[in-house]
């Protein structure tokens, strides 16, 4: 306690050291959000694994997170006009630079080899973490039915592990595009390294400037719309279809939020993830991305929820980190690292906490072009876009 004395028992699996008064009012009211904050910045310690520790904050929350962002129509209202000026193309890329160009050496020691920052696919219950997000690469490529020679374009392309996948297992003419100066320069340098320079390329570039004079068969966007902000989802969805050749697919892979009224978890969680992780960061509703989806002239034709997927990846990442925790702390080096990788070890463990109970989820939308022209008179011939069934993802044997 702040004055010095203690509560609870001497072998709890979790002790918390409380700065000051306010810390304590923070743990009284049941604000994990606002205590991952007093951890960041010093005010509160606390000994004891990120797993018990989420268990902890489960139990101290006075109600659902979910329920308590619910807003009413005058805050959605100022959420959006706010979300519009959020995401201007040079805000955006200041946004995205804040997280994703922390520090590359730090994210490789606790993602897989292919640095693959998103939801993994555990296709078999007991695959690590690295062959998870091979089977989820793979997932994505067989829902896309790439072919060899088809041009292939990525959103949001982060460390290029859907990118070069692509390329060296299926064959295609493969561009990615990423705000992140880190993510371009080692992209590039992997494209070189891998003899890919002529079917492969990655570019410095918001969505919005892609030409659209350049069509693409397959279009993948991985992690990539929750930085978009609700208020652009239906002209960013209306991009997408601007890129895409008649008769193509394209693939929306990103979190999603377990209420319909909200676009951030409460008791203080929302907060903490703008402030120190995501900065310019919305999530929706499924219903609503599928609205948009709509709206902006793509057909969703298959949608999977992979939230356990998530949380079981997360907790992969908070596990990995914890274990080199003396290497992060070389890595980032200083006060202002040190910030960070507290902000990091809470945004992990407690991200798992969010997928597990369903705070959170993570859905994969396949959608299609909606045809155009009348009658016979469509742009391409509709039964031959999207195949019939699914077993055409989950068949065995090699890559079709």
């Amino acid at each position: 306690m702040p004055d010095g004395a203690k509560a609870g028992s001497s072998d709890a699996p979790v002790r918390l050291t409380l700065k000051n008064n306010a810390t304590l009012a923070h743990l009284a009211a049941g604000e994990v959000g606002v205590l991952g904050e007093d951890y960041v910045e010093g005010r509160l310690d606390i000994d004891g694994s990120m797993r018990d520790l989420m268990r902890l904050a489960a139990a101290i929350l006075p109600g659902s997170p979910v329920d308590a962002a619910r807003s009413g129509w005058l805050t959605s209202l100022t959420r959006r006009l706010l979300s519009v000026w959020r995401h201007s193309i040079d805000r955006d890329a200041r946004q995205i630079q804040f997280h994703y160009d922390l520090s590359d050496d730090f994210y490789a020691l606790w993602l897989d080899p292919h640095r693959v920052y998103s939801c993994a696919y555990f296709r078999e219950p007991d695959m690590t973490v690295a062959q998870a997000q091979e089977a989820k690469l793979d997932h994505i490529c067989r829902k896309l039915r790439l072919a060899p020679g088809e041009r292939f374009l990525d959103v949001g392309a982060g460390w290029g592990g859907l990118l070069l996948w692509a390329a060296e297992n299926y064959g295609v003419d493969a561009t990615g595009i990423t705000l992140s100066k880190n993510q371009h320069a080692y992209v590039n340098k992997l494209i070189e390294e891998k003899g890919l320079g002529s079917r492969v390329r990655m570019s410095l570039l918001d969505y919005r400037k892609l030409d659209e004079s350049t069509k693409y068969d397959k279009i993948a966007s991985v992690g990539m719309f929750e930085h978009v902000g609700i208020a652009q989802l239906e002209g960013y969805f209306s991009k997408l279809r601007r890129l895409l050749r008649p008769g193509g697919l394209v693939l929306n892979h990103g979190i999603t939020a377990g209420g319909v009224d909200n676009s951030e978890l409460g008791a203080g969680m929302g907060e903490f993830i703008e402030k120190y992780i995501f900065p310019g960061g919305e999530l929706t509703h499924i219903s609503n991305v599928l609205s948009k989806l709509a709206a902006g002239g793509l057909e969703g034709v298959d949608i999977e929820n992979l939230r356990p997927h998530y949380a079981r990846t997360l907790w992969a990442w908070s596990d990995a980190l914890e274990a080199c925790l003396p290497q992060a702390r070389a890595v980032l080096g200083g006060e202002k690292g040190e910030r960070s990788l507290r902000a990091y070890r809470m945004y992990l463990a407690g991200c798992a906490m969010g997928f597990e109970h369903g705070w959170t989820a993570l859905h994969q939308v396949l959608a299609q072009p909606v045809p155009a022209g009348r009658g016979d008179e469509l742009d391409y011939p509709s039964d031959l876009v999207y195949p019939w069934r699914r077993d055409y993802i989950y068949k065995d044997g090699a890559r079709s």
